[in-house]
């Protein structure tokens, strides 16, 4: 069977049990005494153990396994969650996301697991037995005489399993440098009481006593411990050299009972069947039905949706001029087809947040182990959707803007104390809708933002003058924080320097088509806020017409449409403005900034067209010809050679086949406020 037909598969859901395990690793560090999460946890170690072996990734499969036989102690109780542990569980979980990596870059999977593997077994069982004594132990035990019980024994032992107890034959061997074996005997018999209880010894306790019986000795033992346990408790004992712990079933005692002898392990039913019930009760969710789509051949079905839009468009302009009834009536369907079908397209590549927000979690975790700080990062919205293409770029920013508010945004614990703050820092990392917006939230409450010590750097960088300084609003003086290397750390950190890379989340933020924004206040904490489209490829215009020239402004970036008569223009140092709605408005002539040439001279009193655009807390007015009015167009891409065109961000094809180019709002707008 050829197995790289599953290859793709077993590659995705990996990743998702990968993911599902760290989830869960952060809830039960919370939770240590929870079951029900350490049950999640084994359950997707376990499925992804038996993916690995199937496909023949060996050492992913034995790693694995191993970190499921922890897991199992755990929810069986016979450990006890602390850091060590965790810690070592989440390095076998990196390692694995490691082992899916390779293989999904075309590799086999294979690591070097034996040091995590040792790790992992000496958590099951702290003093490990050396591999050739454990075997020479081994093959003693197996050529020591069976325990005969009697009927009464066996009675005892019935009633036992009906408790859940297990029977448990112990072979123990001694250090035979050992000078009072009887008394190290002793000392075993006590520890295996306080596990269970000895219902028979060979030799018999007499003979041990006296010191009549070698270097080895066999006990019987009811206990409703794991042996893994009971080895790893009799081993810690002073020379006591190997312990084998075999369970011995109903057959192997010669037990008659006809129902236990039919199954040897119904004793254990009861126990594992209520737990199945639990999880079967929790983890019951409506069944729907789903299958896998390359995410390429999505694009492209975007991409040929993108060109009916296009003829949609022409035909509606054929339809309008021809006054055809019938070909009028047949387009208006059309058009009310091809809009349900492009809001089935769009959803089709609308994926949650959910899916950038979960790496989150596990890195906060790490960071603030490396910070000394103590964080509680809290995630809402996690549901929100947005475009697969904007999902695959929003991840880096956030990165840098988790990172920056842990190292630089929260103080240390001592500092938090001292402020009268809960000593735990909190980072909040919140999504929502917005009309035809994403946004995305990053507050920390932390010591904020030091608004002089960011105008003294960006002074001291050339970034703004002393006087421009004197007019700048808070927000405005935040967003210097974007200016390209600028960082007001006192000292280089490996983690983050408060701005260090935030130019690259604006650059990458507004190439996305959206905003990012910052309110602080000093002591209380910083809120970073993204504003994103909800998608790339097909929005919402206002076309508007420069002399001969037709231009599309995004409906993302508008305020308002208003017209203003030439005596209400004024010009204030140099710049002409307007009073808007009790602000002054800053006015940009769009024929001066494209250059459009005036092909006739204009009206006298003829008005003027001015787009009311936003970014952040700053407006503009664009100044227009005429205003066409609101279409869907689709966002194509100038080409390499175009790339760096002021203000213009792309180019649609119209209706009637002719070419607009896309204004990009944010160019216009001066960071300096």
């Amino acid at each position: 069977m050829d197995l790289n037909n599953y290859l793709e598969l077993f590659i995705e859901e990996s990743k998702e049990h990968v993911q599902a395990i760290n989830d869960e690793l952060l809830k039960l560090e919370i939770e240590p005494e929870n079951i029900d999460i350490v049950n999640e946890i084994f359950r997707s170690a376990h499925t992804l153990k038996g993916m690995a072996a199937s496909m023949g990734f060996d050492d992913l499969a034995s790693l694995t396994h191993e970190m499921e036989n922890v897991l199992d102690m755990i929810r069986q109780s016979e450990l006890r969650i602390t850091e060590e542990i965790m810690n070592v569980v989440f390095t076998c979980v990196d390692l694995i996301a490691k082992m899916v990596d390779n293989i999904e870059q075309g590799g086999d999977g294979t690591e070097d697991v034996t040091e995590i593997v040792r790790k992992l077994q000496s958590i099951q069982n702290p003093s490990i037995i050396h591999d050739e004594e454990r075997v020479s132990a081994q093959n003693e035990a197996a050529t020591t005489k069976e325990l005969v019980i009697d009927e009464f024994q066996r009675s005892i032992i019935q009633e036992a399993r009906k408790l859940g107890n297990h029977v448990y034959e112990v072979y123990v061997k001694l250090d035979e440098r050992c000078v009072m074996k009887s008394v190290r005997a002793y000392m075993v018999f006590q520890a295996a009481e306080d596990l269970g209880e000895i219902i028979q010894t060979d030799p018999p306790v007499e003979q041990i006593e006296e010191d009549q019986f070698g270097d080895s000795f066999t006990l019987l033992l009811l206990s409703h411990h794991d042996r893994l346990k009971i080895e790893a408790q009799l081993t810690n004992i002073s020379e006591v050299k190997a312990v084998i712990v075999t369970e011995k079933t109903e057959q192997e005692l010669g037990n008659t009972d006809k129902q236990n002898h039919l199954n040897p392990n119904v004793t254990d039913k009861p126990r594992k069947g209520k737990e199945n019930q639990k999880a079967s009760e929790t983890k019951k969710k409506p069944v729907t039905k789903s299958i896998r789509v390359d995410i390429e051949k999505l694009d492209r079905l975007m991409n040929l949706f993108s060109e009916l839009i296009i003829d949609r468009g022409r035909l509606e302009q054929i339809a309008r001029k021809s006054q055809i009834p019938d070909l009028i009536e047949t387009v208006e369907h059309m058009t009310r087809i091809s809009t349900d079908l492009q809001g089935l397209v769009l959803n089709m590549r609308m994926v949650p947040v959910e899916q950038v927000f979960n790496r989150f979690p596990r890195m906060v975790r790490d960071l603030a182990k490396d910070l000394n700080k103590k964080v509680q990062l809290v995630v809402e919205g996690a549901e929100t959707e947005l475009d697969r293409t904007v999902i695959d770029e929003i991840g880096d920013p956030l990165v840098h803007l988790l990172r920056n508010a842990l190292d630089h945004g929260l103080e240390s614990t001592d500092e938090r104390i001292a402020n009268n703050k809960p000593e735990e820092g909190r980072i909040l990392l919140k999504a929502y809708h917005s009309g035809n917006h994403v946004f995305i939230e990053v507050v920390d409450d932390g010591k904020g933002i030091n608004r002089e010590k960011v105008l003294k750097k960006a002074i001291e960088r050339g970034v703004i003058s002393e006087e421009e300084s004197y007019s700048l609003s808070d927000q405005q003086v935040y967003s210097l924080i974007f200016s390209s290397g600028f960082s007001t750390a006192d000292k280089i950190s490996d983690i983050s320097g408060r701005g260090v890379g935030l130019d690259v989340v604006k650059t990458k933020i507004e190439s996305l088509g959206g905003t990012i924004t910052i309110d602080s206040t000093p002591e209380q904490g910083s809120a970073f806020r993204i504003q994103l489209p909800l998608s790339l490829s097909i929005i919402y215009s206002m076309l508007v017409k420069v002399a001969e020239e037709i231009y599309a402004i995004p409906f993302n970036s508008i305020v308002e449409i208003t017209t203003n008569s030439d005596n209400e223009v004024y010009t204030l140092h140099g710049q002409k403005v307007i009073q808007f709605r009790g602000q002054v408005v800053p006015l940009i002539e769009l024929k001066e900034v494209f250059q459009v040439p005036q092909v006739e001279s204009p009206k006298v009193n003829q008005p003027l067209y001015i787009v009311i655009v936003r970014k952040g807390d700053q407006t503009i007015g664009l100044v227009t010809d005429t205003v066409l009015g609101q279409q869907e167009i689709v966002l194509k891409p100038l080409g390499r050679y175009l790339n760096q065109l002021q203000g213009i961000s792309g180019a649609t094809i119209l209706g009637n086949g002719e070419v607009a180019l896309i204004i990009d709002t944010n160019q216009f707008f001066n960071e300096k406020g």
